[in-house]
């Protein structure tokens, strides 16, 4: 690599929410952090410093809503590629993808997905639309409207079933009681989030399983990786929570633990394998990508997300399963970085010739 391109970390200024319903983030009056963003100002110094030790130029730029200041800073450097880390702006997470399609119409190279792929993925009827046009199984599922009342008859899927806020990540607004056995829970939930979120709810038929995470670097799958349950109290359902991904003191937490590489056997292994290689084409994800799939009990397996520029913190999923592969941290950082180097270099030649 030529010490001399300049590097441009973007990143999203961390936002505050406020905590209710038994610990959930919900948008509203703030008065704390979200808690999956709490270590973004950190993280983000140490890839700098990282970096730093490869490049001469790298220097960081917090992301807020005031588009014309981030033109005129992206301008004032002209970084060679922007290493991407925005996720919302502003803790509007439906405006990721928006700043994608703002480096792209600067004429900047960047790190991670593109726009389309990320507006795509982050709107999960969207993502189910897609993978179903090429045949990837999702579970069934229907859309019920941030105003929209229900009796049980306009419920047309079997439960039990899960609720999700339409169009959020890091599992905000997953919690105990996001999965349904009856009618009656379903609408208490199904309120909490519409009042809550002012959010469109896709309540999704429960796959009863295993959890896998497929992590693709470039066109690369890297060990797969299980939730591991065990300890979980009877009677809590099996998924991964807000809690048990950002709050230390939580249940959910301590007994949503991951092993990585997660025992399969090599049918099912392979399977799980060529259906994540299938998503990430469909989705037109490129860099690096996260699947989530849920397997059920006669080993079929399920998409539930695609996670396009997941969270690459140092002890996030992504880097375990990188880890257990043999790329270190600050290989796996220049590794995303390159493949934006590439794409800048060929078309500088396609430009040029």
């Amino acid at each position: 690599m030529n010490s001399d391109t300049k590097i441009l970390i973007c990143y999203n200024t961390p936002v505050s929410i406020f905590t209710v319903y038994d610990g959930k983030p919900a948008r509203g009056k703030y008065s704390r952090n979200d808690l999956s963003e709490s270590g973004l100002v950190t993280e983000v110094a140490q890839i700098k410093k990282i970096l730093k030790n490869y490049f001469n130029d790298v220097r960081s730029l917090a992301i807020d809503r005031d588009v014309q200041k981030t033109v005129r800073n992206i301008n004032r450097f002209k970084p060679d590629v922007i290493f991407n880390f925005v996720e919302s702006v502003e803790g509007n997470a439906s405006h990721e993808y928006c700043m994608a399609g703002l480096f792209e119409l600067l004429g900047y190279e960047y790190t991670g997905n593109g726009s389309s792929c990320l507006g795509n993925c982050l709107n999960k009827s969207q993502t189910k639309n897609i993978l179903g046009s090429y045949g990837i199984a999702t579970p069934q599922s229907q859309i019920i409207k941030k105003s929209e009342k229900v009796t049980s008859k306009d419920i047309k899927l079997t439960y039990p079933m899960i609720l999700k806020l339409l169009y959020e990540d890091a599992s905000i607004g997953i919690s105990e009681f996001s999965v349904v056995n009856d009618f009656e829970s379903l609408e208490k939930h199904l309120c909490f989030l519409q009042r809550t979120y002012k959010q469109d709810v896709l309540v999704e038929e429960y796959i009863d399983g295993r959890e896998l995470n497929i992590a693709i670097l470039g066109r690369t799958v890297l060990p797969v990786s299980e939730i591991i349950f065990i300890g979980l109290p009877e009677g809590l359902p099996r998924i991964v929570t807000y809690d048990g991904k950002w709050i230390k003191r939580s249940i959910y937490y301590k007994y949503t633990t991951p092993r990585c590489p997660a025992e399969l056997n090599k049918r099912l292994q392979k399977k799980v394998e060529e259906i994540a290689m299938e998503a990430f084409a469909a989705m037109n994800c490129r860099d690096y990508a996260r699947i989530d799939i849920r397997v059920d009990r006669n080993d079929n397996p399920y998409v539930i997300e695609v996670n396009p520029n997941p969270d690459i913190s140092t002890d996030s999923g992504f880097v375990r399963a990188a880890a257990t592969a043999g790329i270190d941290y600050s290989e796996l950082l220049l590794y995303i970085l390159q493949l934006a180097l590439s794409r800048k270099q060929s078309d500088t030649q396609i430009k040029a010739g």
